[in-house]
């Protein structure tokens, strides 16, 4: 189980434990259609499903620091996502032949109910405000 600090509560417990089962089954779907789409249709998008493997391990990687308590990593993974859904969301609307099949982050997450979209902006405002404020 996380540790606390002080008299900030670690993000693996209460509310975050929501956030962190939410980044896990993410993981677990962009891993799941990444893997089946490398496997079986690479040569149709190589670009499209190569993003997909990226968000799957974006994923894991804040689930992880989101239910370990490491909140540099979890802010850094977050960020990352934040930047891959707003750029790939816009990329896939402007040159769509770029995109001959969806990602996670295409549209900025339609296919997921814009899930991807918002999950950052959450995960982004949970630490800030689990965050420790300085003593006076």
């Amino acid at each position: 189980m996380a540790e606390t600090t002080g008299d900030r509560p670690a993000t693996g417990e209460g509310p975050g434990r929501v956030l962190v089962a939410v980044y896990g089954v993410f993981a677990l779907a962009a891993g799941a259609r990444a893997a089946v789409q490398l496997s079986t249709r690479f040569a149709e998008a190589p670009v499209a499903y190569l993003l997909s493997a990226l968000a799957a391990a974006v994923y894991v990687v804040a689930t992880v620091a989101l239910a370990r308590g490491g909140r540099r990593v979890a802010l850094v993974a977050i960020t990352v996502e934040l930047v891959g859904v707003l750029v790939v969301g816009t990329l896939s609307l402007v040159d769509r032949a770029a995109f001959p099949d969806e990602t996670v982050w295409s549209a900025y997450g339609r296919g997921y109910l814009f899930i991807p979209l918002v999950l950052p902006v959450v995960g982004l405002l949970y630490l800030r405000r689990t965050a420790r404020t300085p003593s006076r």
